[in-house]
């Protein structure tokens, strides 16, 4: 009973909708932060990435979580989709780089298609005016790890070449939420 009633807890925290994040129109923070794409560490830099195209930078609260591994997973098997709208796709959340080697290489969920950035202090989350809940030293993930972070609320922006947010995505599943990115990157490229 306890366990569920945690459980309810966090994905009540975790759905709240992103209220206070940044909005249509405002400009992106910047940001450089280690990132593991496929279990190899690298040193992610949205200013790079936006040379390329549009970016979609997610913010989830956990590796290893419920929500999180659905959103990964979806993100995954959709990947190509987003490359074809010429688009960047990149996790971000408070969990070590250490931890984000092993989701990131994971087949279950990121499978190597995508990088997942450390906001360990939450200072990029943070600067997207998202609200960060701290996490019960009792919390554990699927893995049956405990969490021992902070947890960014779950909100998607799509960043154009740029630097303006074209979308902010929150208030929802974790499978619409990749899906209403997808949508938002594809509007961009019929612009």
């Amino acid at each position: 009973m306890k366990r569920l009633l945690l459980t309810c807890l966090m994905t009540t925290a975790i759905c709240v909708s992103a209220l206070a994040a940044l909005n249509q129109g405002d400009t992106a923070p910047d940001f450089s932060a280690q990132a593991s794409m496929a279990g190899k560490e690298f040193k992610f830099s949205l200013k790079d990435a936006l040379k390329k195209g549009p970016v979609v930078v997610y913010f989830y609260p956990s590796a290893y979580t419920q929500g999180c591994n659905v959103q990964a997973r979806t993100f995954s098997v959709n990947q190509e989709k987003f490359a074809a709208a010429g688009a960047t796709v990149v996790g971000v959340s408070l969990d070590s780089i250490e931890r984000l080697n092993k989701f990131s290489a994971d087949p279950e969920f990121c499978a190597g298609k995508f990088p997942v950035a450390s906001d360990a202090n939450g200072a990029i989350a943070k600067s997207y005016a998202l609200n960060i809940r701290e996490a019960n030293a009792a919390m554990k993930d699927t893995k049956g790890d405990t969490i021992g972070h902070g947890f960014a609320e779950r909100t998607t922006f799509v960043v154009t070449p740029d630097g303006k947010v074209a979308a902010t995505i929150g208030g929802m599943t974790p499978t619409d939420n990749v899906m209403k990115a997808l949508e938002a990157v594809q509007g961009l490229k019929k612009s």
